[in-house]
């Protein structure tokens, strides 16, 4: 099975309505040497009825109708890129290829006197980079499907945790990627509480696990991979801690391994509060929130108080490695697991990942990766990494961000914000994201 680069549309970014068409001319230009727009080989049309634009595009279907169409095999899909390539010495101009495709993504071009479809420009697609507002986005995730997929999953199925949870997924990805060479602490959070620990006696990994105390995960994988290293054993010492395990009651032990530069990967999977012991608030809750200890009434409006920045603590405790990822951003957070796996070995390695809760932050569970990237195109969790000596670095563009609004209309937990909340909000982002940039020597 092989997975393949695809052009994701987002309909709500287009600015068609703007007479905007910047994609459709950078495609007419590089495929044809005109601003012509009929040598498009994308077409997005106003949608019907207040409705959102369409795009008329080659999906490049993993079962292509367009060459089920083809009498003459003109259209075949190529096993290598996934592309549906077109034979022009084969090509008999019956148009029944464009018949066949329900996507309108296949078109004659009368001035070629052939058919043209898209071809992704060789991996790099004009339409994509020419797109203003990022309605036209060039998904390659697909590498992480072809080089992972053959590795074991190292959680068992069956774990119990909710529909749509974002810390399963980060669960089965990090470890698949860190490997079966791991031992593997879960404090008290939602990730044991799905069952990493097991029940009715078997556990829910292929690879020790233990639950320490919220107090001691740091300190008592530092005396684990002390141990490995006496006994001549390359082993990863590796914690899948919830914020409250990391940054409040699981501080001192945290910041005292990064103190010691413990041989520790630390990932701490942030859902901003105690999500599996009844929505209380964290450290980590974000200002405005609704949790269960910061309900929204008369007297109370939600957390009255800043989230805590631990990512940014621990980039002052100078570890080898500190970044922030997220689980709409996968190839991101492949590429810094492979950073924070290799500094695990030189010390102390510090990944922050931000994942949304469905429950408990009142969103659908259809909604998670999207409430993820959004919280990034807002700047409200933006993705950056730190390697020991060196200065900080953005992984995702902090320039043109949507407003905060755009993040905090995707959840519950913030239906009941004032707009004094929401700008202060605003600005409480942009303040953080300033003082990324000193960190960064971008101001």
């Amino acid at each position: 099975m092989t997975a393949y680069n695809t052009i994701a549309f987002d309909p709500s970014r287009c600015e068609l309505c703007n007479d905007c068409n910047a994609c459709m001319t950078a495609c007419s230009q590089i495929k044809a040497g005109t601003d012509d727009l009929l040598h498009s080989r994308i077409k997005i049309v106003a949608g019907f009825n207040g409705n959102p634009p369409e795009l008329a595009l080659c999906r490049q279907c993993g079962d292509p109708e367009c060459t089920k169409s083809c009498p003459s095999t003109a259209l075949t899909k190529n096993p290598e890129t996934g592309l549906i390539d077109w034979d022009e010495s084969l090509c008999i101009d019956c148009l029944l290829c464009t018949v066949g495709c329900t996507y309108g993504g296949i078109t004659y071009n009368a001035e070629l006197k052939h058919v043209a479809k898209c071809d992704h420009c060789d991996g790099d697609p004009a339409c994509v980079k020419a797109c203003p507002s990022g309605a036209l986005t060039y998904i390659t995730s697909a590498s992480i499907f072809n080089e992972q997929h053959e590795r074991e999953d190292l959680f068992v199925p069956g774990l119990s945790a909710c529909q749509g949870c974002n810390s399963e997924m980060i669960m089965r990805h990090s470890l698949r990627k860190v490997g079966p060479d791991t031992v593997l602490a879960t404090p008290p959070g939602c990730i044991p509480g799905m069952g990493s620990v097991g029940f009715n006696g078997t556990t829910g990994t292929k690879v020790p696990v233990f639950h320490p105390l919220l107090t001691n995960t740091a300190s008592m994988l530092a005396g684990v991979k002390k141990q490995y290293n006496r006994m001549g054993r390359n082993v990863t010492a590796m914690a899948l801690a919830g914020d409250g395990g990391a940054g409040d009651v699981g501080f001192q032990s945290l910041s005292g391994a990064a103190e010691r530069n413990d041989q520790i990967l630390f990932i701490c999977v942030d859902n901003e509060g105690y999500m599996n012991t009844g929505m209380q608030a964290s450290g980590s809750t974000s200002y405005g929130s609704w949790t269960t200890t910061t309900p929204v009434g008369t007297e109370m409006k939600g957390k009255r108080t800043s989230q805590k920045n631990l990512a940014m603590i621990m980039m002052n405790h100078n570890c080898e490695y500190v970044a922030t990822a997220s689980t709409a951003f996968v190839e991101d957070y492949y590429e810094k697991l492979d950073k924070a796996l290799a500094a695990s070995e030189r010390g102390f390695a510090y990944l922050h990942i931000y994942s949304p809760c469905p429950t408990g932050w009142r969103f659908p569970s259809s909604q998670t990766i999207e409430v993820c990237r959004k919280g990034v195109e807002t700047n409200f969790a933006p993705l950056w990494e730190y390697e020991r000596g060196g200065e900080l670095r953005f992984t995702h563009s902090i320039d043109n961000p949507l407003p905060v609004e755009a993040y905090l209309n995707l959840s519950g937990k913030y239906r009941h914000v004032s707009k004094e909340q929401l700008a202060h909000i605003q600005e409480q982002v942009n303040e953080r994201v300033k003082t990324l940039k000193r960190f960064a020597g971008l101001n």
